[in-house]
């Protein structure tokens, strides 16, 4: 069926005007009418069915119930709430407070308990029931005033849209009564919708029309609990924007933290600083940044201490002496927040962790009320508003979200409320002179759902807002000259000259996030705290073995124990002094095996940071073997060589799981990069062989305590922890043909090896010489080359009969291109250095402000796996 033209406001007056009474399925509706009155009228003239019977003195009457139930009965609150809800909604679906009890699904003490107290309060319900517009009753005028229960006999009555009324708000109607259409017999031509990318656009359009000089004018209708709700409050309030209809009781800041600070009291020794943040926050209190991911009991400050005490004492407090020990701390009133508490029956009771779940569990289920100066841009529920009554409204998100979830009881006509659902929905669309719709077509590479009412009321298929009649609309610059003021510094940018493994992995994956990364501090994390102790403890070994080899170990690891303490609970203990001690075995054993023997081949290295085993132990760390320093501006490249062992092999220590080495390799892809981005092996590689130029290199990953499980089994083997990755300084074609790749084929498959123990090295040399192997590392591409036909020809030519030449050339192509996908050629490094140059380029283009720094990397969308920021990217180009 197509949209229904509603009425007008002013339409609806003029078929009303000759009424004494009308009454309205929405109070919205009820005032915008009466703002049309034209003449005299004595007492109220349009009102909905429950300001009729309970005069302006309504109020929510599920929780008014709920607050007489909970301090009179020993029920579960989420039990009472629970049976407050339903006998409530079968009450209105029925027109009678008993009717739940015919459905014995439904009935439980709990239920009968506040069917009887419903009997005697005298909520809204309760008058609906007890009163009726009767036409021939006569009262005095003087008592026809604004919540009168009664109506002057020869009154007439008009009710406007009855079917969007309920059998309760049915039953005070009088036996006869006009009836008077919402909609006209007309379609409602709907205005396009006008698309967005993201939400932060749609609210960046919001602020281009909405100014406080219109704000009265203005209405914005949204879901009232979604994420245009904050986004629009929060840019209203950057603007100076004044708005109502806005956050709730439960969204007070400090409200929010006093809940919030009550909840860490009976977390225990888990606390961290992180889940305290917010409350400190409010206290006034900065939690220094580097302390996030610490527990709370192991961090120093006024803060922290205070927090401990509260928590220390919470349980001899009564929730008001709480609340006055937060209200002082925090220098706030919160007198209507005590006396809520008050009214709860929680004032004068002790804090304890089930009563502060029940608070909790209260705030989130009703909307308490809050004092509001309904001044400015109204802002309008989308599931509690069927009217707006302003001139201009905008439409926000108008997605799944506006959908109503319809109740699932038997005492509900599904049909009838769905179409009462469909019917508020086809009023909203039009309020106001003039609709915008203003909606986001996708979020997260999906479509956004329309609201499923859309689909009742248009003829047209479709699957997103683009399908529909609509206007597209790309990201643009914000014309209103509000946002952050720039002032130049007169001050040039500083270039990068240099870049470290991690820093460039960061900025290829996403360079918004490597951007966010250099302006954000980041907390302390468990892993990087423990990785220092262990990187230390290698350093510091290299050194001083004698040292080390001295001390009792059960003092190294209470050691690190203490420094590593705050970012774990006393539980994990026993676990984490096992893991110390094997790390330290590990690396003490193949340092004992495996370390170099001579530093005669470096230079003196400047010694610099910190050891955490020098400390303890009073003793330098000035080896030129460890933690060597590198940065070279010519490539463009930095960065700290955790051990070289010989003159021609690096090593660096992870404490992380094993990786192969196909994908270390594949991590320094460039064309395009990896999902996952790692250059560390290629960068240091790049640095190394300027250092020992035309040798064979190899870079070591020591996974130390990959060997863990083997060492509690008592059959570790230090090689499983080794990953070793070899540059070889020729091209891959050079290395083809030469003497170490044949003996590579002569220690393979049966077929490889009797093929070319046949053809011998020089043949092999000859034939290898002229061809150049694939780019492609794929097996079947591989087959197909000209190379392949080549070079097989070639090779069955040269053998005899008695091998299967076929067979050993073709176990020898996969063979070559085995090692290809292991190691590192002269060929990869140079593409890597020019690689380093473009992005280093790149990078200070972006820091001078000559374009943005980009969401995207190189690889498309980042790997949101490995972003440090994930809040702050907003999708696409934004």
């Amino acid at each position: 069926m197509p949209i229904r033209r509603a009425k007008p406001a002013e339409s609806l007056y003029a078929e009303v005007a000759d009424h004494d009474l009308v009454v309205t399925p929405d109070a919205a509706l009820a005032s915008a009418i009466n703002r049309r009155l034209d003449r005299p009228h004595f007492g109220t003239f349009a009102t909905t069915p429950r300001r009729l019977a309970a005069g302006r003195r309504e109020q929510a009457e599920d929780r008014r119930a709920f607050l007489e139930l909970v301090t009179e009965t020993d029920h579960d609150w989420k039990a009472v709430a629970y049976a407050v809800g339903n006998v409530l909604q079968c009450w209105e679906h029925t027109g009678r407070l008993d009717a739940i009890l015919e459905y014995d699904a439904y009935v439980d003490d709990a239920t009968r308990e506040v069917v009887d107290v419903m009997r005697t309060l005298r909520t809204t319900s309760k008058r609906l029931s007890e009163y009726t517009v009767d036409e021939d009753l006569s009262v005095a005028g003087d008592q026809s005033v604004d919540g009168d229960r009664s109506l002057d006999g020869d009154r007439s009555v008009a009710v406007v849209g009855h079917d969007q009324l309920t059998e309760l708000e049915r039953s005070v109607l009088p036996e006869e009564f006009d009836r008077v259409e919402l909609f006209a017999d007309e379609a409602f031509d709907h205005p396009p919708f006008h698309v967005f990318e993201s939400a932060t656009d749609v609210v960046a359009a919001l602020l281009d029309t909405v100014s406080a000089r219109n704000a009265e004018h203005v209405a914005v209708v949204l879901d009232g609990g979604g994420k245009y709700s904050s986004l629009v409050e929060s840019a209203f309030e950057a603007a100076d924007v004044p708005f109502y209809g806005g956050p709730g009781f439960a969204d007070d800041p400090h409200h929010r933290a006093f809940v919030r600070l009550l909840r860490l009291c009976f977390r225990g020794s888990e606390t961290t600083v992180g889940d305290a943040a917010p409350v400190l926050s409010q206290l006034g209190i900065d939690a220094p940044i580097a302390d996030r991911e610490r527990r709370l009991e192991s961090v120093d400050g006024a803060g922290a201490e205070w927090l401990r005490a509260f928590r220390d004492r919470v349980e001899d407090r009564t929730f008001a002496e709480a609340l006055d020990a937060y209200a002082s701390e925090a220098g706030v009133e919160l007198s209507r927040l005590d006396e809520e508490l008050r009214s709860l029956g929680l004032a004068d009771e002790p804090v304890t962790d089930g009563a502060v779940d029940r608070l909790a569990y209260y705030l989130q289920t009703y909307e308490v009320p809050v004092d509001r100066d309904n001044e400015g841009v109204l802002l309008a529920d989308a599931k509690s508003s069927a009217y707006v009554d302003r001139p201009v409204v905008f439409h926000l998100g108008m997605g799944e979200e506006w959908t109503h979830s319809a109740p699932q009881r038997p005492w509900v006509d599904t049909e009838a409320q769905f179409d009462r659902y469909v019917g508020s929905f086809q009023r909203l669309l039009q309020s106001g002179d003039r609709q915008y719709y203003l909606v986001q077509d996708a979020a997260g590479g999906e479509p956004i759902t329309p609201c499923l009412y859309l689909g009742d009321l248009l003829d047209e298929a479709f699957d997103r807002f683009s399908d529909l009649d609509s206007v597209e609309h790309r990201r643009r610059p914000r014309s209103t000259g509000a946002g952050f003021e720039r002032e130049s510094t007169g001050i040039d940018p500083q270039s990068v000259e240099t870049v470290s493994q991690s820093t460039l992995n960061s900025y290829v994956n996403s360079p918004r996030d490597y951007l966010f990364g250099r302006l954000l501090d980041t907390p302390d994390q468990e892993r990087f705290v423990e990785g220092n102790l262990f990187h230390d403890f290698a350093e510091f070994y290299v050194n001083h073995p004698d040292v080390v080899a001295a001390a009792d170990t059960d003092d190294l690891v209470d050691a690190m124990l203490d420094e590593a303490e705050a970012f774990f609970s006393a539980a994990d203990e026993p676990l984490r002094r096992r893991t110390y001690r094997i790390g330290l075995d590990l690396i003490t054993e193949y340092l004992d095996d495996e370390g170099p023997e001579s530093d005669d081949f470096l230079t003196p290295a400047s010694g610099w940071g910190t050891n955490f085993f020098a400390e303890h132990f009073d003793e330098p760390v000035d080896s030129p073997l460890t933690e060597r320093w590198f940065e070279d501006d010519a490539l463009g490249v930095k960065g700290k060589i955790d051990l070289v062992r010989s003159p021609t092999q690096l090593l660096d220590y992870k404490s992380g799981r094993k990786k192969r080495l196909t994908q270390v390799v594949k991590g320094a892809a460039l064309d395009p990069p990896a999902d996952a981005p790692n250059f560390q092996a290629a960068l240091y590689l790049t640095y190394y062989r300027t250092v020992r130029p035309d040798e064979r290199l190899e870079f070591a990953f020591f996974h130390f305590l990959e060997p863990m499980a083997d060492v509690v089994a008592g059959d570790a083997d230090l090689d499983d922890a080794l990953t070793t990755v070899t540059y070889h300084p020729v091209a891959f074609d050079e290395y083809v043909g030469s003497r170490e790749a044949y003996e590579r084929l002569l220690d393979g498959y049966n077929d490889c090896r009797e093929t070319f123990e046949d053809l011998g090295y020089a043949a092999y040399e000859e034939i290898a010489a002229p061809l150049t192997f694939p780019e492609t590392t794929d097996r079947a591409e591989l087959r197909a080359s000209e190379f392949a036909d080549r070079f097989t020809a070639a090779v069955d030519a040269e053998t005899s009969a008695d091998v299967d030449a076929e067979k050993g050339a073709d176990q020898a192509i996969r063979e070559l291109n085995r090692v290809r996908k292991r190691a590192f050629f002269r060929g990869d490094l140079d593409a890597f250095e020019a690689f380093v140059d473009e992005r280093v380029e790149e990078l200070n283009a972006r820091r001078a402000g000559e374009e943005r720094f980009p969401v995207d990397g190189l690889g498309g969308e980042p790997n949101y796996r490995r972003v440090d920021n994930r809040d702050l990217l907003l999708g696409g180009d934004r």
